[in-house]
């Protein structure tokens, strides 16, 4: 028997790896399964190039547990190792073999995950002694190495009979719960799924036809119980097959394959296949955005994955922002990762494949648009945040999707940019010369302004994202003589300014006393009182809110905007039409206390129009309309 120490700078080592150099224990599974695939894949490209002459028996990869013996083994049939080699491969931290490998057979070298002679070590972090059992693909003696933590370790002769390597983990007893089963099977689907070598679970029930061809009383062959491996992961997923070989189904159904939980389909997908001046594959599906108005519960779905290893899914180190919205899967050997591949560093490569994949998303919309613009418009409801918040967020994605954002009339009809402006420039112009976009941001709030600008034959947009206020005010910037104006911001006629605005016909003393008359029955901190030169037909009183402080204040409310606006309270106009015959009647009623109920009876009901009279105040309106009634 060989004993000898494990060549560290460190004896410190062994505890820096139990707790500090991996984030998460559970990984132990992922960095030793993965070691079995390298060595697996190893044997693989050893016997194409003829170096290994030997047949490839099932290459299967086995992870199992013992409960009674506190033991986890991953036992695989790959390279295998000498003694010379366990000394130099396993005795010295942080050299790494896959790396060697890699080198050494550039070019012919198949999917070989390791990265970093740390991964083996993980082991300690769950077990209080550790046995490899190993013996190499070539003619030499296969040997057992043993250690307990420690920089000590022990190495001693095997029988062994077959190439392959069986690691036994011994676990602590602060580990007890990788001895579970269901523990276990849930870090195998979250790190191994698609691990490109079979690996098996213990086993698994399926319901076959009788072997023997026994009928039931319907004369159909009966099923039975049949006992076969548990293979959890799929080698060949959809990202690593050419898009020609698969179809809709194919994408739809390996969509469902990454989340069996979500029951509506994606709208749509992107293939990733590059191979320089990076490496990238992958599918990004577009999901229905759901909740809309909380868009962090739409993030963390792209899956990051190197070389079919699941690393993470938090991805927006790895593309912008925006693209976060997107479901899939991402899987680069080019990304750089840290030892325990859970965090990843920004480098030349990560910067590349950000701008290709929001190249690839930009000209995937545009083509939509311009293959099929009636389905493109049947999805927009579904679209239209995605590209918004990637609009406000990537200048770059800005210049390539704004020739196929739409927007949507109250009508239902859709217009580019372009088109939208030439269907208003003669009708919603102003005296500055700027089109006019009118928008809404609620149908049924706000239908009875909708309705007073359609009959003045203006067109009003829907624009109703909780990311509206932010876009409107960038494309008031970015594009020419144009401003955006919601519906409800002002009255008619001065939505939409041709010229300057006659000043009303009241005196100075009617004017006076209408103010303070209508101040006396509305909170002064919250309504701002406006005479106005209206039709006699229009509303005697009626609520709206400036562009400006409203759309500061929802900027704030989804981040950005000058800051402490969000803090404001809301601030509205109450503008009376002092034409209106409603007005005249306040002024020569001579009763004050009638004078004081009609105005607060029309003030109510500009209110009631905007949602904003409720409680204590819905109720006085409501007898008071008795009242007035009777």
């Amino acid at each position: 028997m060989a004993t000898g120490k494990i060549n560290v700078q460190s004896e410190n080592i062994f505890p820096i790896i139990k707790k500090f150099l991996y984030s998460d224990h559970e990984i132990f599974l992922r960095e030793l399964v993965s070691n079995a695939v390298d060595a697996t894949q190893k044997l693989k490209t050893l016997s194409k190039i003829g170096e290994f002459k030997g047949e490839l028996e099932d290459t299967t990869i086995e992870v199992e547990v013992n409960k009674e013996d506190k033991t986890i083994k991953i036992i695989d049939k790959g390279i295998g190792m000498s003694e010379a080699e366990v000394k130099k491969y396993l005795n010295q931290v942080a050299f790494s073999g896959a790396e060697e490998f890699v080198k050494k057979h550039e070019g012919q070298a198949e999917q070989i995950i390791g990265h970093f002679g740390l991964g083996f070590y993980s082991a300690f972090m769950v077990s209080q002694h550790v046995t490899v059992e190993t013996k190499s693909y070539k003619d030499e003696p296969a040997v057992i190495w043993e250690c307990n933590g420690d920089p000590e370790f022990k190495i001693r002769k095997s029988k062994k009979e077959n190439h392959g390597s069986i690691i036994t983990l011994h676990i602590a007893d602060d580990s007890l719960e990788f001895l579970e089963d269901q523990r276990i099977s849930g870090i195998l689907d979250k790190y191994c799924k698609f691990l490109p070598v079979e690996i098996k679970f213990g086993t698994k029930t399926e319901m076959i036809d009788d072997p023997k061809g026994e009928k039931d009383d319907k004369g159909e062959v009966k099923k039975v119980e049949n006992t076969v491996d548990n293979i959890i992961n799929n080698p060949s997923p959809a990202w690593n097959k050419k898009p020609s070989d698969l179809k809709t189904e194919d994408y739809d159904g390996f969509y469902n394959e990454l989340y069996p939980m979500t029951f509506e389909k994606p709208l749509f997908n992107i293939h990733l296949n590059v191979d320089y001046p990076f490496n990238l594959t992958g599918i990004l599906y577009f999901p229905k955005l759901s909740n809309a108005h909380n868009l962090q519960l739409q993030k963390n779905k792209i899956q990051l994955y190197s070389n079919q290893v699941f690393i993470t899914d938090s991805v927006e180190e790895i593309v912008p922002e925006f693209l976060t919205l997107l479901h899939g899967v991402i899987d680069s050997p080019d990304i750089p990762l840290n030892v325990s591949r859970s965090y990843l560093q920004s480098d030349g490569n990560v910067k590349k494949i950000s701008s290709h994949i929001t190249k690839k998303v930009a000209d995937k919309l545009a083509s939509m648009f311009k293959k099929d613009r009636k389905d493109f418009e049947e999805k927009w409801d579904d679209i239209k945040i995605f590209m918004e918040y990637g609009m406000l967020t990537d200048e770059k994605f800005f210049d390539r999707a704004i020739k196929s954002f739409l927007l949507k009339d109250t009508e239902g009809n859709y217009y580019t940019f372009d088109e939208y402006k030439e269907k208003v420039k003669e009708g919603q112009t102003n005296k500055d010369d700027k089109i006019v976009v009118l928008y809404t941001s609620n149908l049924d709030e706000q239908h009875a302004y909708i309705d007073a600008a359609t009959n003045k034959g203006y067109n009003v947009v829907e624009m109703a994202s909780p990311l509206t206020a932010h876009l409107v005010q960038q494309l008031e910037s970015k594009l020419d003589n144009v401003t955006f104006t919601r519906v409800d911001a002002d009255t008619i006629d001065k939505l939409i300014l041709k010229e300057d605005v006659e000043k009303h016909n009241l005196t100075e003393d009617q004017e006076k006393e209408l103010k303070e008359i209508i101040e006396s029955v509305v909170e002064k901190e919250k309504y701002s009182v406006q005479l106005e030169n209206l039709s006699e037909n229009d509303s005697p009183m009626m609520i709206t809110q400036s562009e400006f402080m409203r759309r500061m204040k929802e900027q704030s409310a989804v981040g950005g905007g000058m800051m402490g606006m969000g803090n404001l309270p809301d601030m509205y106009n109450l503008v009376v039409n002092a034409n209106h015959p409603l007005t005249s009647k306040i002024l020569i009623e001579t009763d004050a206390e009638k004078k004081t109920k009609l105005a607060k009876q029309a003030a109510d009901l500009a209110k009631l129009s905007q949602g904003l009279l409720v409680g204590s105040e819905l109720t006085a309106f409501v007898k008071r309309s008795v009242e007035l009634i009777d």
